[in-house]
Parts: C-alpha cells; sequence; structure tokens
C-alpha cells in the first residue's frame, strides 16, 4: 500500500500540487494499514486510523485524503474501498468577505502611511497595500516580490499557485508608486533585493502585513 501512496503521490505532484502533510498523512495511514494486515484500503482500517485524531475537524481531514486517494486506486482495483464520510466536512464555513470600497481602499492606504513610528515602515505597508488594492495580487506573491521582478512591462510573478508564472500588467501611476518607495528603500537595506523589507532588513512576513492591516483598519 506504501508503494501505491507513492504513486498517487508523484501523479498529484505532477500536476502541480504540493501535497506536503497531505503526503505525510497517507504514508501514515499506509504504514498503520500495514500494520493492521491489510494491502488495500479498508473502510473500517481507515475509520480507525482517522479516529486517532482529537477533534473532529482533524478526523474530517485525515479520512477526507484516504477517501480521495482511495477513489483513485479503486478505479484501477476495485479490492481498494472508498470509506463513506462519517466525520463530516473536512472544512469550516468560510468567513463572509467584505468588499473594500475604492473609499475604502483610500483610507487604508492613507491610514498605513500614519501607522507606527519609523518612516521607511509607514511607505512599505501604504505601498504594499495599493499595490494590492491595484493589481489584485496575493499577499504571499507581493511580498516575495525581487527587484528582477519589476520590469518595463509590468511584474513577473515567479512560481505562484500550482508552481506557475504570470505576468502581471502595471499602470504608470502603480509604477511611479513603486518606484518612489524602492528610492527610500533601497539604501536602508542595500544587500537585500525584496522589494518589500521590514525594519529587520528582511524580507517582509505574512504576519507583518496582516498585523500591519489590521492596525491601519482599526485607525
Amino acid at each position: 500500500l506504501a508503494q501505491t501512496v507513492e504513486s498517487y503521490l508523484a501523479v498529484r505532484r505532477a500536476c502541480g500540487f504540493e501535497l506536503k502533510c497531505q503526503g505525510n498523512l497517507l504514508r501514515s495511514f499506509a504504514a498503520f494499514s500495514e500494520a493492521n494486515g491489510q494491502t488495500y484500503v479498508c473502510s473500517e482500517t481507515a475509520l480507525q486510523w482517522a479516529g486517532l485524531a482529537r477533534s473532529v475537524r482533524q478526523r474530517a481531514r485525515r479520512l477526507g485524503e484516504v477517501i480521495r486517494f482511495a477513489r483513485y486506486v479503486h478505479a484501477e482495483d476495485r479490492r481498494h474501498e472508498v470509506p463513506p464520510p462519517v466525520f463530516g466536512s473536512e472544512k469550516g464555513p468560510r468567513p463572509v468577505p467584505y468588499i473594500l470600497s475604492a473609499d475604502d481602499i483610500q483610507r487604508l492606504v492613507q491610514a498605513a502611511s500614519q501607522s507606527g513610528y519609523r518612516t521607511l515602515r509607514r511607505n512599505t505597508y501604504s505601498t504594499l497595500f495599493a499595490l494590492l488594492a491595484c493589481t489584485g495580487l496575493r499577499v504571499s506573491e507581493a511580498i516575495r516580490l525581487r527587484y528582477e521582478d519589476i520590469t518595463p512591462d509590468g511584474l513577473v510573478i515567479r512560481c505562484s499557485k500550482f508552481r506557475k508564472s504570470r505576468f502581471v500588467p502595471l499602470h504608470e501611476t502603480a509604477r511611479a508608486g513603486l518606484e518612489q518607495y524602492l528610492e527610500r528603500r533601497r539604501p536602508y537595506a542595500p544587500f537585500n533585493d525584496h522589494v518589500f523589507v521590514s525594519l529587520r532588513r528582511k524580507p517582509l512576513r505574512i504576519e507583518d502585513v496582516e498585523c500591519a492591516f489590521r492596525t491601519a483598519a482599526r485607525k
């Protein structure tokens, strides 16, 4: 069963999925199954293994990984059983999104430009929030930007979701704002080529951005 798991993971990774945690879970399931003398997916064994998790949500997630794996291998060998989703949904309800208006964005960027006691921090987050708003970049993509990703035609977003890269055009006003920020940022951390850096002279972390966003939103 362990070899079948590795074959399944290889196929899905070839499609662009990383499957780090999922791979560890399925390997754990395969080891548990083999320890119980099972060489094929067994529903009862899958429920026992998933039930070892502490919370219902964790059990549902573990079982969900086995179900997806079982559906794949069952198509070729019907001796593999597909367990029923007895622990319910793997995912909780999505929070209701709040859509920022143009005025909201303007006030948020203004608040970020006045937050904190360091000028560079203010410039960093006001520029970052404005760039996110006008390009639609994910936060993780924006904080990974490097100097070489800024081209005359726009931004190169490398190895984004599903390991794909893409090109994002920049309006001339967005380019001007970004260049204005870089003029102040380059002397601060000259040996780091990330576009956005923290006061520690290191790339921003998502936790830093979330904290700055909450501060600006409250203001």
